[in-house]
């Protein structure tokens, strides 16, 4: 019963942990002549992210299971993939859309196993993260127009 719940979550920290890391990533290394508000916008996604992995590893451990913590488990885990070559700044936006896509199912998908539980606290925390996720959604897809 609370076993697909904690799947879900585990699943869902490796989406967000995997999009952190892909933000990240392209923060560091955006180029081209607007890559000021690239990198600015890259670095407020992928700091605001890293801030979030934290309570949602103690979410999953007040549940009595473990938080993945390996590369391989979260690459495992993870609905969203590595980047694994350079892309334009304008690629670059286009895949964080797709990924925010991703990480929003996946966040939602958790919020509906924590309702089932009716596990407020959690849904709160997961609400939030919707919001700010669906609020990126709006960023990303007015750039890439």
């Amino acid at each position: 019963m609370m076993d697909n719940l904690k799947a879900q979550l585990k699943e869902t920290f490796a989406t967000v942990f995997s999009f952190y890391l892909k933000a990240a990533n392209f923060h560091w290394n955006v180029e081209g002549p607007d890559f000021y508000q690239y990198h600015q916008l890259f670095n407020d996604v992928y700091t605001n992210t890293y801030d979030s992995i934290d309570p949602l590893a103690e979410h999953i451990r007040t549940l009595g299971t473990y938080t993945p913590a390996s590369y391989k488990r979260l690459s495992e885990l993870s609905a969203v993939e590595d980047a694994l070559q350079p892309l334009s700044a304008k690629d670059m936006m286009s895949t964080l859309l797709a990924d925010n896509a991703t990480v929003l199912t996946n966040l939602t998908r958790s919020f509906e196993a924590a309702e089932a539980h009716n596990m407020q606290g959690l849904m709160n925390f997961l609400a939030s993260r919707i919001e700010q996720h669906n609020k990126w959604n709006w960023f990303f897809r007015s750039i890439t127009k």
